[in-house]
């Protein structure tokens, strides 16, 4: 389905030749001389990747019909994440490949927006931040009080993370999913 770029709205998505993306933000420009265009920041569905791209005004472009359904991960079976929609029942595999990063945020039992497009995953819209238990972390030295000292502690996920030096084995921690940091000791 084609549209005009006239039309554009933040969070749609389309389909162009660089591939599968969402308008993150977009202005009409109307310079004194030449024609009206479209600056536009798209983000790529599948890597995440930022592309700022102009258009002429009122060009057509393909809009992409993205089906949002909440899944919940249910297990792992080999490379392949298993989720099942929280509506129908129906269970699906998605290879880690199309879930990029959200691997290493993703626990047993948790619900997440799987998008969508012409029946293939094309990523995974998680939480700003989740919460995941520390598997693994060296003790903390006594006296070792440095101020914003850090280590590394592995988390439930696999994921591993800078944390202070107070945290130990079994601490659930709140982790941002945008960039992968530890935010704070939970309860």
């Amino acid at each position: 389905m084609n549209i005009s770029t006239n039309d554009l709205k933040n969070g749609m998505a389309l389909n162009l030749p660089e591939g599968l993306m969402t308008v993150v933000e977009f202005q009409h420009v109307k310079p004194g001389k030449g024609g009206a265009f479209v600056r536009t920041k798209l983000k790529n569905y599948r890597t995440g990747a930022v592309l700022e791209k102009t258009f002429r005004a009122d060009e057509k472009v393909d809009l992409a019909m993205i089906d949002k359904r909440e899944m919940q991960y249910l297990y792992r079976e080999g490379e392949d994440f298993v989720f099942m929609d929280n509506e129908t029942y129906d269970q699906i595999n998605v290879g880690s490949k199309q879930l990029g990063d959200a691997v290493n945020f993703l626990k047993e039992g948790d619900t997440v927006t799987l998008p969508q497009y012409q029946g293939e995953v094309v990523g995974v819209d998680l939480p700003a931040n989740v919460e995941l238990s520390v598997t693994q972390t060296e003790p903390g030295v006594q006296g070792d009080r440095v101020s914003g000292a850090r280590k590394s502690a592995t988390l439930e996920t696999g994921l591993v993370v800078q944390v202070p030096l107070f945290i130990e084995i079994g601490e659930k921690l709140r982790v941002d999913t945008r960039s992968g940091e530890y935010i704070t000791r939970v309860g």
